[in-house]
């Protein structure tokens, strides 16, 4: 695993429905208990999605990111932060994609690290 940065961290991209549709959904078979845990952590909903949107662009415009791997769709990395919202604090991860054809990094998923 190398430590470097996003390759061009200002054009990273998050399509909502990933934050909407997935991470902060509460009714979603498999994002709902990152939902549950998102709203435990830190009281972020789907109500607070651009407070999510913009602690994730931050971080991967300023934080280091670490290649996880290359492979036939793209290199992945993973990038964490501190987030604090309503005097709650955690760690959050992101992963991204940057794809072959592309110069720029896309949101996978987030998640809360616990303790």
């Amino acid at each position: 695993m190398t430590n470097t940065k996003l390759p061009n961290p200002e054009k990273a991209f998050i399509d909502l429905n990933k934050l909407i549709g997935y991470c902060l959904n509460p009714e979603h078979p498999e994002g709902q208990h990152k939902a549950l845990v998102f709203k435990s952590a830190l009281n972020i909903g789907l109500d607070e999605v651009e407070i999510l949107k913009t602690a994730l662009l931050q971080a991967a415009q300023h934080n280091t990111a670490t290649l996880l791997e290359s492979n036939q769709y793209g290199a992945k990395y993973s990038v964490e932060c501190e987030i604090t919202y309503q005097n709650k604090t955690a760690t959050l991860k992101s992963a991204w994609m940057v794809r072959h054809n592309e110069d720029f990094a896309r949101l996978i998923t987030c998640y809360i690290l616990r303790d």
